[in-house]
């Protein structure tokens, strides 16, 4: 039996067998190619959002009882006010570095919510500080402690050129960036080489204290005077409960 071929595509039955495709020129040129996404259909990548500034930390403050061990060269039997009556502050400051440090301040008991309350203020406004020890660091050396812009506060001596006991002997009294802020004479002339560049206000600078600026109004928010106030002689650096 012949077989009879129908159509290109197809075997009829005849043949004995049943009819298989057969894909024509036609048939392959019709066919559409596969999709293949264009660049511009992509999806582009979520791009990578760029680190934040790590925000500085957040101002703590401790306040602590002492022990006359702590205190080697600034306090002695007499003082004005007895070690029991004194507290350790250990507080963030701000640098001059531009980043967090840990100080600590010795002061009377009676105004750590004073001193904790200022150094709060100072350290969100980011004023900056050289540095905060307590005046032991340096053998109770006023002088030494001033010539190292070191920030501290009780210390049991008599006023400069008095001899009345300094508001320091209390625990009342704060001496902040003494070399920014020197204790200048009526003539104009200050102790310390390091720090007569900065004996004339007011004055622009970092660290530097000026007549009504927010240093000045956060300490007087708390009922602390500034030695700048003073007539004459100038005590740029010296917070004090009582403005002496």
């Amino acid at each position: 039996m012949k077989c009879v071929l129908v159509a290109v595509s197809l075997l009829v039955t005849a043949c004995g067998g049943n009819p298989a495709p057969v894909a024509s020129a036609a048939d392959t040129s019709d066919r559409a190619p596969a999709s293949t996404p264009s660049p511009a259909s992509t999806p582009a990548a979520t791009p990578t959002p760029s680190p934040s500034p790590t925000d500085p930390p957040a101002f703590q403050s401790k306040v602590s009882k002492l022990d006359p061990g702590r205190l080697p060269h600034s306090w002695k039997p007499g003082c004005p006010v007895h070690y029991k009556d004194l507290r350790l502050v250990t507080m963030t400051y701000w640098g001059f570095d531009n980043r967090a440090h840990t100080g600590e301040l010795v002061v009377r008991s009676t105004v750590t919510d004073d001193i904790v309350t200022v150094f709060k203020k100072l350290y969100g406004m980011r004023y900056p500080i050289k540095r905060m020890e307590p005046i032991d660091v340096f053998k109770g050396s006023d002088y030494d402690s001033i010539d190292a812009d070191n920030t501290s506060a009780f210390n049991c001596r008599r006023a400069t050129g008095s001899s009345n006991w300094s508001n320091h002997a209390f625990g009342e009294a704060v001496d902040l960036n003494p070399r920014e802020n020197p204790y200048v004479t009526a003539s104009g002339s200050t102790a310390h080489p390091n720090a007569r560049k900065f004996a004339e206000r007011p004055l622009k600078g970092r660290g530097v204290i000026n007549s009504g600026d927010r240093v000045v109004r956060a300490f007087a928010a708390v009922g602390w005077g500034w030695g700048g106030d003073w007539s004459g002689t100038k005590d740029y650096q010296h917070f004090s409960k009582n403005g002496r």
